[in-house]
């Protein structure tokens, strides 16, 4: 991709940047000069169609503010003619990292007190600068990150869709990088495959109560808007349909930035403890049409917010269950993403109980270990519709190895979605009846279908054959230290 070195490049130049220690940091860095740039590129385009159309647009960014004076610029070079970068009036050193800290972010954090409306890209904008901070001490690597930056254009489609493709890696990186793994980073194949199966359509609403990097929201929309057929639908999509929480300060600002990056103008996602909300106080104006969501699991929350659950329980995971069955219309449907534990933990009883009593848990896919690179952990993704009791639910078992080298692709959920159409037996797939389930609902992954291998060898073949493969490693070792010699 002809962006991918530009982003490695500019890793390396933050990498010498003594606030920077982690991937973390190279993204929130990168983020803020991106999303500059991409805004002056957007606000750009919205100029010259209001032109077309014989309006004016007011930019949001303006003056000495814009990325394009500020940041680079411009005079025509004499002798080719084309705009290069105004050496002598671009900032750099000492002077453009006292810019930024005392006049850029001060501006355009004020848009939140200036803003008239909190669901606009304005307020968004004073949001993000709010959150964030400059950690780039040198002037000079500021400089630099900046000129390459402004060699990128968002403005094709094209363009935009190849910046949010490494803005994605990035997102994975930073999850891979440790930080609680999928806090941030959810498999994109595997939420492709859950949107796929619960399947939103134009005119319903679709919520994360714990968006992490909006990954469940970004996709969501991709796969929405290729159903759009009128100006309303796109208003639609725009304004009305997609809705996140995100209790932790940076994430929320990846997820914003995420959304707008995908399209979104003015993402209604919103910064705050989503279990800090009482489930008797929720209304039906509050409930959404779809929830997707891969909650967080252990954490620690305070004893009022424990208060809040009709069932109590110190597992936060456990916590967001019920708060998503109360927050689906009647009809409405969700795709869950938890710890395998959920299944057959005996602390848990009772949000089973309470999720097949009020919901349809039509599918549990079970996933092997090394879906979350770095989490270490076995997870299921529940599928259910609110509003009629479980009668059956079908299973199907992801039996794959995963590994940071080899990831979790779109291929190996293929079958999957193929079986869960009619919800069809397999070696890796069964049904169970959930009205024969007794008290404790253990919902634990049985598979009857698997046919187990049994080594049928006597203890002294097992030993010969152990014999033989190191004798075979031996000679291998030994060449390899001829050939060196």
């Amino acid at each position: 991709m002809k962006y991918e070195n530009t982003f490695k490049a500019i890793d390396q130049i933050l990498w010498k940047e003594q606030g920077c220690g982690s991937e973390l940091d190279y993204l929130e860095q990168k983020s803020w000069m991106l999303f500059l740039k991409y805004l002056d590129d957007l606000e750009t385009e919205r100029e010259d169609e209001a032109e077309l159309e014989g309006k004016t647009y007011k930019r949001l960014v303006s003056g000495f503010y814009r990325w394009s004076q500020w940041a680079t610029p411009k005079k025509r070079d004499p002798q080719t003619g084309k705009m290069v970068l105004d050496t002598v009036n671009a900032m750099s050193g000492d002077d453009l990292v006292e810019f930024v800290d005392q006049k850029l972010f001060p501006y355009l954090k004020d848009f939140q007190n200036t803003a008239t409306q909190t669901d606009s890209l304005e307020y968004k904008i004073g949001e993000i600068f709010g959150e964030l901070h400059n950690k780039i001490r040198s002037g000079f690597n500021m400089r630099e990150i900046i000129n390459m930056i402004d060699e990128l254009h968002f403005q094709s489609a094209e363009d935009k869709h190849e910046m949010t493709v490494l803005y994605e890696s990035n997102i994975q990186r930073m999850g891979n990088a440790g930080r609680n793994g999928g806090e941030y980073y959810t498999p994109r194949p595997l939420i492709r495959s859950i949107i796929k199966v619960v399947d939103p359509k134009i005119g319903e609403t679709v919520y994360d109560p714990a968006c992490g990097s909006a990954g469940f929201l970004c996709e969501a929309f991709l796969y929405m808007k290729d159903k759009i057929k009128s100006v309303k639908d796109h208003d639609i999509l725009q304004k009305n349909t997609f809705y996140g929480k995100e209790k932790k300060g940076l994430p929320y600002i990846i997820a914003t930035m995420n959304m707008i990056f995908h399209g979104v103008s003015a993402p209604n996602i919103t910064h705050g403890n989503t279990l800090a909300m009482n489930l008797s106080q929720i209304q039906e104006s509050d409930r959404k049409d779809v929830i997707l969501a891969n909650p967080p699991f252990g954490g620690n929350e305070r004893g009022e917010v424990l208060q809040n659950f009709e069932i109590r329980t110190s597992e936060t995971a456990y916590m967001f269950m019920q708060h998503f069955i109360k927050m689906l219309k009647a009809g409405g449907r969700a795709g869950i993403v938890i710890k395998n534990t959920f299944l057959s933990n005996g602390d848990a009883s009772a949000i089973r109980k309470m999720l097949l009593e009020n919901c349809n848990l039509h599918t549990i896919l079970d996933l092997p270990s090394g879906v979350f690179t770095g989490a270490g952990v076995k997870t299921v993704v529940l599928f259910f519709t609110k509003g009629e009791p479980t009668q059956k639910i079908w299973y199907y078992q992801v039996d794959k190895h995963f590994t940071k080298t080899q990831p979790l692709t779109e291929a190996d959920m293929e079958e999957f979605l193929t079986l869960q159409k009619t919800k069809a037996e397999s070696e890796h797939s069964w049904t169970i009846d959930a009205t024969k389930l007794d008290d404790a609902c253990d919902l634990s992954v049985k598979n009857p279908n698997k046919v187990e291998e049994v080594d049928e060898r006597t203890p002294s073949e097992i030993a010969e054959s152990i014999f033989a493969l190191n004798s075979e490693n031996q000679t291998l070792i030994d060449e390899i230290m001829e050939m060196v010699k």
